[in-house]
């Protein structure tokens, strides 16, 4: 999974990802609206000055709004392919570094890109600010060891088919609507069969991929916290660096238990770049040019990519009973964002 943006998503890479876009002084104003799917800001909040943002000049309103729009949706579709290309690739180096030593490495790149975006002034800091930051922190690095060592065990298209159930539940749970009681039911019934007793299911990885699906929803709630208290992108940057730290030495341990060789590490500094840099840059790109609805609607066929992913990519073979699973759990997320209204 991705680095998630502080402000305008909370995920999810990719991952994975997470898997969002830096946070700003929008997140601190109590007028501005949220989407319940991914912490999407849509309004009210403050308009950008179209003398000082080029994107905001008057256009053609007949092509150029189109255009990006389009624009925005190749880019959407290209993130998500990154996110998952990147955590395939990295499982290329499970054999050598093992799955924490690929979120290791991965950490460390999401951290060089935070910091070298967010730059935070990490003096200024009060005891109330670190507090969501350390949280954000540990809860980054959980979600991706659990996600990627989930990934290991049972494939790419159903673990982060599970991690999805994360902001899944936290756009149900903030709603009293029938019909997102109804996704929920719909859900929760793919999970069941996802998860069906056999003799040869993998109950631990199905457990990590879940873990990571906790993760990530409290990794969108302490986004939320973290773009309230700390101005920019500076929380989102902190907690990437201090987790960074955190897994320092268990990459020194890997490396010195087990020295990976070449090929490795550039598989894990791949996963790292097209899961943390490109996703993140893209993100910034694309929610300046489709709503905040088009997006989450994107989001949710991240499942289906990944699956697509493993197929293609690992030769991870699915039956028809997880793909249709997959298709209902994607599918109650879609239902959940068209029938939304404002």
């Amino acid at each position: 999974m991705r680095p998630a943006p502080a402000s305008r998503i909370a995920a999810a890479r990719s991952t994975g990802t997470a898997h969002r876009i830096p946070s700003t002084p929008a997140d601190s104003d109590p007028g501005s609206g949220l989407d319940p799917v991914l912490g999407l800001d849509s309004g009210p909040g403050p308009s950008p000055d179209p003398a000082s943002d080029p994107d905001q000049q008057p256009t053609d309103p007949g092509h150029q709004p189109t255009a990006r729009r389009f624009a925005g949706v190749a880019t959407m579709i290209g993130s998500g392919l990154s996110n998952q290309t990147g955590a395939a690739i990295g499982s290329h180096a499970f054999p050598v570094l093992g799955p924490i030593g690929v979120v290791a490495v991965r950490q460390y790149v999401a951290a060089i890109v935070l910091l070298a975006v967010g730059r935070p002034r990490l003096r200024s800091f009060t005891w109330w600010q670190w507090r969501p930051v350390v949280a954000l922190a540990v809860v980054f690095g959980t979600m991706n060891l659990s996600l990627y060592t989930a990934i290991d065990r049972i494939g790419l298209g159903l673990a982060v088919t599970l991690e999805f159930l994360g902001p899944l539940c936290i756009a149900l749970a903030a709603s009293r609507r029938r019909a997102d009681a109804c996704c929920a039911l719909v859900a929760a019934a793919a999970v069941v069969t996802l998860m069906r007793p056999r003799p040869s299911a993998d109950y631990l990885g199905m457990g990590l991929g879940l873990l990571a699906a906790v993760c990530w929803a409290s990794y969108i709630l302490l986004n939320r916290t973290v773009g309230r208290r700390v101005p920019g992108a500076q929380g989102s940057a902190a907690a990437a660096g201090l987790s960074a730290l955190m897994f320092l030495p268990v990459g020194i341990a890997v490396a010195v238990h087990q020295p990976p060789t070449a090929s490795a590490v550039a598989y894990a500094v791949t996963a790292g770049v097209l899961s943390s840099a490109v996703p993140y840059l893209a993100d910034l790109f694309t929610l300046r040019r489709v709503p905040a609805q088009a997006f989450g609607l994107f989001m949710s066929v991240n499942p289906v990519l990944a699956a697509l992913v493993g197929w293609v990519g690992l030769g991870q073979n699915l039956g028809w009973t997880e793909w249709a699973s997959i298709g209902a759990i994607v599918a109650a997320n879609t239902l959940s964002i068209l029938t939304r209204r404002g």
